[in-house]
């Protein structure tokens, strides 16, 4: 049962008009009161619904993006081919940077729910798996496991590890390192590793931290090259084999005479400006459309026969192996 203002009222001990205030912010309220109110909506799960009384029953024809880093080459241009293709079907977009915050997604996740968009669409999970399914508007999932109700659209990332790895066998490579940021294995994105792991079992592994810096990743990354000295990296990003390229550089290794290198997105920004770097391409405008398309089904009230859609990747033949 849905709550409603009085419920949070009767539970916060204070007069419906008292709510009110607090969730449109007018006049004075002391603190402890402005606490007991939104303590009593978190555990009712009250969403106030004031876009939806201002377009007075009408479809907002909004509807949310939820990505991790908004600053990051990938998510930039999947997140403008989303908006796009929304676009092209009569749809705005609210976009949220979550930056690997869960109290931020939290609050986006209710901030979306509150103003009754049509729709989300999420490429960012810090949360349990009840905070995405007490959400009544329609979900469509890039690249991550919300949960177990929401269809989820990826690139083949087990095949794209696999292929990396294959590829750095055949350059004649023997000493293979894949460099990863914080992949969760029980997300699409952690089968990049699974898959270069199917064909290099005893390769080495190392995770730089997503949050660090990126000083702090390049320090750490110049370490494992200067200790272990690979001859054959792939990382799970393009952004992090700029840093290997930029490494490199500083020590004077040459690529790919020295060390080959795969990265893994093949953005256009890096076909336009980085063209020497192989890399595994993930179909942006094909994952921005299929995600567009799940996600109208589902505000339609369609059925989605499928829980999980994975995308094909291919190889960017670049100067780096």
């Amino acid at each position: 049962m849905v709550a409603k203002l009085t419920d949070v009222a009767k539970l916060a001990g204070v007069s419906p008009t008292t709510v009110s205030r607090v969730i449109n912010k007018k006049g004075y309220l002391s603190k402890k009161t402005i606490n007991k109110v939104n303590k009593a909506m978190r555990e009712l799960g009250y969403k106030p619904n004031s876009l939806a009384r201002g377009l007075q029953g009408k479809s907002a024809k909004l509807v949310g993006l939820i990505f991790p880093n908004i600053g990051h080459i990938f998510y930039a241009e999947l997140i403008e081919q989303l908006e796009h293709e929304l676009f092209r079907h009569g749809y705005k977009t609210i976009i949220c940077n979550s930056e690997q915050n869960s109290e931020k997604e939290r609050e986006y996740l209710e901030m979306l729910e509150a103003n009754q968009v049509d729709g989300i669409i999420s490429g960012s999970h810090n949360l349990g798996i009840t905070d995405y399914d007490r959400v009544t508007a329609p979900i469509i999932s890039f690249d991550r496991n919300l949960s177990p109700q929401i269809p989820v659209v990826s690139s083949d990332n087990f095949a794209g590890g696999a292929v990396a790895a294959q590829t750095l066998v055949k350059a004649g490579c023997q000493n293979i390192m894949m460099l990863t940021g914080n992949d969760d294995t029980h997300s699409p994105t952690g089968l990049r590793y699974t898959g270069f792991q199917s064909i290099l079992p005893e390769a080495q592994h190392a995770n730089i931290a997503s949050e660090y810096s990126a000083s702090r990743k390049e320090m750490e990354i110049k370490k494992l090259i200067t200790q272990l000295r690979p001859d054959g990296i792939f990382t799970s990003g393009d952004l992090m084999a700029m840093l290997v390229l930029k490494i490199a550089q500083e020590l004077d290794i040459s690529i790919p005479q020295e060390l080959k290198l795969i990265g893994y997105d093949g953005t256009t920004f890096v076909e336009n400006y980085l063209p020497q770097l192989t890399t595994i391409k993930q179909p942006i405008p094909e994952i921005a459309q299929l995600t567009v398309e799940l996600l109208l089904k589902k505000i339609a009230g369609e059925n989605i026969e499928a829980n999980e859609y994975t995308l094909p990747i291919s190889l960017i033949p670049g100067r780096t192996i």
